[in-house]
């Protein structure tokens, strides 16, 4: 029996692919908005929208650009980072993982 991973893309949200292989994301047309999107990993959009909802106290998520959360939310979701495992520098020096 094969896994399968859920894909939504991030650009309109509404449009969701199913894959037999686990990764981040993939890139393809959205059937729906017509873009060349990133479609995002459902666990690790899942993670990032948790964050947006409720920052957590531990990592100074505002200051981070869409990317970094995104690369946090990955880490967390598919790799079993933990919150502590990062660590926002300096005003402009981006996060350091």
């Amino acid at each position: 029996m094969t896994r399968t991973q859920q894909y939504r893309c991030v650009d309109c949200l509404d449009s969701t692919v199913t894959r037999e292989f686990d990764v981040s994301h993939l890139s393809r047309t959205c059937e729906i908005c017509d873009a060349f999107a990133r479609f995002v990993n459902a666990a690790v959009l899942e993670t990032f929208e948790g964050f947006e909802d409720a920052p957590p106290e531990d990592l100074d998520w505002e200051r981070l650009d869409r990317p970094e959360k995104f690369q946090v939310a990955e880490r967390i979701a598919r790799h079993g980072h933990e919150l502590t495992d990062f660590e926002v520098e300096a005003q402009g020096d981006g996060a350091e993982t």
